[in-house]
């Protein structure tokens, strides 16, 4: 039996590994009393006595509670921003790759991708690693996502009997083209420059669902819906998560995988302009679902292990 201690369990995040979790034979929770989850002393009793550490929290509490393990073995993933471009931690997306999956195997530090940044990740690592798109090319992504990606603050605004009427339509943020999630995307995909990137937060729950656009012209390949839809599907045989899908007349729903670890690809468009649109769960494949896959893949367990 596996010992897991989930280091800011109060979170959104956190809450939802635990729900994932605490049913499964093959765990033993470690858990804090509330009166000492802020503790460091007790955290670092924790971090050091399990097999593997989940972290929610803020970057500099993150780093805090990496500074805190002195157990070789135990096996730290973590959710938040601090280590996504780190050296020496594995980037948590074994779709990828064979490559990405085997550092996730082999190591002992895991950074979990960020949920807009695994939808465009998804879709644009693929085409730069086979050529299909230059590295240069100047790439754009908006994405939808529901309230719960705001955490407990910006759910209890939502979810409030006086809230706000602005908050009945949708609401772009990451103004200043500087949101967290652009440095992964950018070294991830290996891009010479990062991409001007628009998320959007919408009166839904939970759900997902980043687009990136194409110019045919632009990429220098004879690209079309059909023969894009043909390379994902390839590129992504096999995978347990992520598969090619078609939307409903017309129409994507963003909020279609919420509570499962799914991720759809879909491609749209003509000759000569292309929609690629990754759907998902924020929480899911977007966080806690995503978290929980990589410590099944690095505790040498099947991958969809109790996630399906």
């Amino acid at each position: 039996m596996y010992k897991v201690f989930i280091d800011g369990k109060e979170g959104t995040t956190g809450l939802q590994i635990y729900e994932r979790l605490e049913k499964r034979a093959d765990i033993e929770l470690l858990l804090l009393p509330e009166e000492k989850r802020k503790d460091l002393s007790a955290r670092k009793e924790m971090i050091n006595k399990a097999d593997v550490v989940f972290l929610c929290l803020p970057d500099a509490a993150a780093r805090e509670s990496v500074s805190l393990c002195e157990n070789p073995k135990t096996k730290i993933i973590d959710a938040s921003t601090a280590h996504r471009t780190a050296d020496g931690w594995a980037y948590g997306f074994p779709e990828l790759s064979p490559e990405f999956k085997a550092a996730i195997a082999s190591s002992n530090r895991i950074a979990n991708p960020g949920c807009h940044a695994s939808g465009f990740i998804a879709l644009v690592y693929p085409l730069v690693k086979s050529g299909l798109v230059p590295a240069d090319y100047p790439f754009v992504a908006h994405s939808i996502t529901g309230y719960s990606g705001g955490g407990k603050k910006m759910i209890a605004e939502y979810e409030s009997a006086e809230r706000s009427t602005l908050l009945d339509s949708p609401r772009q943020y990451g103004l200043t083209l500087t949101h967290k999630h652009l440095p992964e995307m950018t070294k991830v995909c290996a891009l010479t420059s990062a991409p001007i990137f628009n998320p959007i937060v919408g009166d839904f729950y939970s759900g997902m669902c980043v687009t990136v656009p194409l110019f045919t012209k632009l990429t220098g390949k004879n690209l079309t819906p059909n023969s894009l839809k043909e390379f994902y599907t390839e590129y992504y045989k096999g995978a347990k998560f992520l598969s090619v899908g078609d939307s409903e007349n017309g129409f994507l729903a963003a909020n279609v995988l919420s509570g499962t670890n799914k991720m759809e690809l879909f491609i749209g468009g003509n000759e000569e302009q292309i929609l690629l649109s990754a759907r998902f769960d924020n929480l899911g494949k977007g966080a806690s679902g995503a978290a929980v896959q990589n410590m099944n893949v690095a505790l040498g367990l099947e991958e969809d292990a109790y996630l399906n």
